[in-house]
Parts: structure tokens; sequence; C-alpha cells
């Protein structure tokens, strides 16, 4: 036997081509994840743009509630369903994603966490609708108890001040900024006891679910 030969019988028809068609098979693995966290990134920046549309409702039904503004609380209620619209769009996109996708322990921890954010995205959005919906009620007079005012405007500025807090430390995955919230969560709980203190002593019955929404949206951006 020739050596050409022998080399030849070394190796076996049609390994060339198989040879050829390994590294495709290796880098389509890599590949798929790839774009699995490409997807799972783009349906976080998704949830955290929920987020300012919470806070801009957030301005929103604030300044209304100072000025009795009842076309500035029907636009609050009207924007909602932009927060349920961003809900949905995440919520299915997660669903869809973990149909697609067999996602490692990392990856499921964000998906966690990111259906526990848009659900609570939406639950603020309620809140702020639920207080659009009292101004009217409440007549076009601001309330005359100015400590109520006071007391009001500072609980939402730390409902506020948490969301935004929220999202920075959800965006940049700090700890330290997340337990300041913890900190400030007691703040505007004692604020709410003084509202409801307040409520009683006037008996004005919308302050009790103005500070019960806002308490709410506070919570909401805690957890």
């Amino acid at each position: 036997m020739s050596p050409a030969s022998s080399a030849s019988g070394d190796e076996p028809p049609g390994s060339g081509s198989a040879a050829a068609q390994a590294p495709a098979a290796v880098s389509d693995g890599p590949h798929t994840r790839v774009h699995f966290q490409e997807q799972l990134s783009t349906l976080e920046q998704h949830a955290l743009g929920g987020i300012d549309i919470v806070v801009e409702q957030l301005d929103r039904v604030l300044e209304a509630l100072d000025h009795q503004d009842v076309e500035l609380a029907q636009m609050v209620i009207a924007d909602d369903d932009r927060v349920d619209g961003r809900y949905l769009e995440v919520h299915q996109g997660i669903l869809s994603l973990l149909a697609l996708q067999a996602p490692v322990a990392g990856d499921l921890r964000l998906v966690a966490a990111l259906l526990h954010l848009i659900k609570h995205i939406e639950r603020m959005g309620d809140q702020c609708v639920n207080i659009a919906k009292l101004i009217p009620l409440s007549g076009h007079e601001p309330p005359v108890h100015r400590d109520v005012l006071s007391t009001l405007a500072r609980m939402g500025a730390f409902a506020r001040s948490e969301v935004v807090q929220s999202r920075a430390a959800f965006a940049g995955r700090d700890v330290s900024l997340a337990e300041d919230l913890v900190r400030q969560d007691r703040e505007i709980n004692r604020l709410n006891r003084e509202i409801f203190r307040l409520a009683i002593e006037i008996g004005d019955d919308d302050t009790f679910y103005f500070a019960g929404a806002a308490e709410v949206v506070n919570d909401c951006a805690t957890h």
C-alpha cells in the first residue's frame, strides 16, 4: 500500500465535511444564548420605562391634587392605558421568551425580578388613577386645612422619590440604594399616620383615600 493510499485510508469518507460542520454546531448554542440575553435586556429596559411612566403620572396627579385640577386628573385617568399596555408588553414578552428558551439560574432570577417589578408598576399606576378619580369628588377648591395640604405634598414627594430611587437601584443592581428605601419607608409611614390623625380631626374622608393610595405607591416602590 502506497503512503498516499495509506493516508487516505486513515480518514473515513465524508469526515472532512463533518469536521467543517462541527464549529457551526458548537457556535449555535452561544449565539442562541446571546440572543436570549439581548431580548431579556430589552424587556428590562421596557419595564424600567414603565417606572418612568408612573413617575409622570405621579407628577401629574400631585399637581392636580394641589390645584384641584379636574382636567389634569382626567389626563391621569386616560393615560393609565399606557401603564397597562407596558405591563402586558413586558409580561407577555417574558412568557414568550421562556416558551422558546431554557434560561440558566442567573437569567431566571432576572426574569422573576422583572415579573415582580412590572406587577408593582401596574399597581402604582392604578393608585395614581384612584387619587385622580377622587379629585372631582372633593370639589374645585383645595382643602382649607394647611397642615393637610402640606403633609399630603410631603407624602407625595416621598413616594415619588422612592419610585425614582427604586428604578436606579434596580437598573444599577445597587444594594445600598435598595436598603435605603426601607429607611424612607418608615418616614412615609409616619406621614401617613399624621394624615390619618388630621383627617379624623377635620372629618375629611377623601384625605384617608389620598393617603392610603400614596402609601400603596410607596410600598410598591419599596418591595
